[in-house]
């Protein structure tokens, strides 16, 4: 590992973009409402990870699946909302602490609960994060940011379908019988 040290970019700076043409005051309000998706979607990939690992019992093969398709989705979605605070002229939250310190969601503890409680605690995550990312197109959008607001709307339809999956894995209606 490299011993020089030299900080390009202190986390928490905001410049701005004259390329992008938003301002260093509106660009520092986007900045922190994507920093704090970013936040919670990483909480949420990680708990979705944790499920997939997990998960057991006669519907391990579907949702094993499901919960790794839907990490990927929140992996994806991290990568662009990490990619435009970039472009704004921010610094884009990284480490695990700030990560965790920075997310409005709180994840699950360490424990393995069964399949129907960890999803449970996936579509709370989910409800929370869907009306946090609603408020933020909002502001983006009156902020004159289209760019930013467009980029989260977009992702909203995928964690909305997400989390609509997921209550259907809540029904009752299942094929598996308890004797």
């Amino acid at each position: 590992m490299s011993t020089q040290k030299h900080v390009l970019k202190h986390a928490g700076d905001v410049e701005g973009s004259e390329g992008l043409r938003i301002d260093e005051e509106k660009a520092e309000q986007v900045i922190d409402a994507l920093n704090a998706d970013l936040a919670a979607t990483y909480v949420l990939y990680h708990q979705l990870r944790k499920h997939h690992w997990n998960v057991e019992g006669a519907e391990f093969r579907d949702l094993h699946l499901f919960l790794g398709d839907t990490a990927a989705h929140a992996e994806e979605f991290a990568d662009e909302l990490a990619e435009r605070v970039q472009a704004l002229g921010g610094v884009p939250h990284a480490s695990p602490a700030t990560l965790q310190e920075e997310s409005p969601v709180e994840p699950e503890d360490e424990d393995v609960y069964d399949i129907r409680t960890s999803l449970q605690n996936d579509l709370e995550m989910y409800g929370d994060i869907i009306e946090t990312l609603r408020e933020h197109v909002d502001l983006a959008q009156n902020l004159g940011d289209h760019a930013s607001a467009e980029i989260v709307r977009e992702n909203l339809v995928q964690v909305e379908e997400d989390a609509h999956h997921v209550e259907h894995y809540l029904e009752d209606d299942t094929l598996v019988v308890n004797e």
